[in-house]
């Protein structure tokens, strides 16, 4: 899954110095409200609470852009940008569906338990209130809702950049897990970690490209064409 000829550590300090995203009103107060049920402080509960929220707008592409094909199928054009965002939204939420396996095994490896807002009853209601913002967002206003993803995602990829500079013991904690080899053949946790963080910029960057804003668009060697 890594693409080759990009340096992970280059790419991770390039994303702590670049500031963030001028974030909207409904933006900061979904941040708020992640920092106010989890904790200001990064943890890997908390990455990966934020994993399982961060595949629902691609699976609400996905079935939007379906319905648009089926109704609309003599419009070539529109039927050429639809299959562009539903490969992008399956493979993106792949690759979120990824992130959530890898912080599960790292979890597993610390011996760390879910917290209580883990708890299959809460993620639920979170999942489905999340699920109820952004499937009305999409259907209606559409770019709003790709903005609002690079949003998402613009602070995904922050605050992996900086969980790997909070956390230096991982430069020396070697990889030797079957299941996250699926994900990267990287050799430390550090590595996995500033995958993860590249992985959401590509996320942001199509987002970006997605609500016509390409002008935001972060390019870095190696990335995907």
């Amino acid at each position: 899954m890594t693409q080759s000829g990009i340096d992970l550590k280059t790419e991770q300090q390039a994303s702590l110095a670049r500031p963030r995203y001028k974030y909207s009103l409904a933006a900061r107060f979904f941040f708020l409200a992640m920092d106010l049920a989890t904790g200001r402080k990064v943890t890997l509960a908390k990455a990966k609470l934020l994993e399982i929220l961060a595949c629902i707008p691609y699976r609400g592409w996905e079935a939007l852009q379906y319905a648009r094909l089926t109704g609309q199928y003599q419009n070539q054009e529109l039927v050429q940008q639809s299959c562009r965002i539903v490969s992008w939204a399956r493979a993106a939420q792949d690759n979120e569906y990824w992130h959530l396996l890898v912080i599960h095994e790292k979890m597993k490896q610390d011996g760390l338990r879910d917290p209580w807002y883990l708890h299959p009853l809460i993620t639920y209601f979170m999942v489905w209130s999340y699920i109820l913002f952004a499937r009305p967002l999409a259907f209606f206003r559409p770019r709003r809702a790709f903005l609002f993803n690079a949003e998402f995602e613009d602070h995904a990829e922050h605050v992996y950049a900086q969980f790997v500079q909070d956390h230096p013991e991982w430069e020396k904690q070697p990889v030797n897990n079957p299941l996250v080899a699926e994900y990267a053949s990287l050799n430390t946790w550090a590595d996995i970690f500033r995958r993860i963080g590249l992985d959401e910029r590509d996320h942001r960057n199509n987002s970006f490209v997605f609500c016509g804003k390409q002008e935001f668009v972060v390019e870095y060697e190696g990335m995907p064409r």
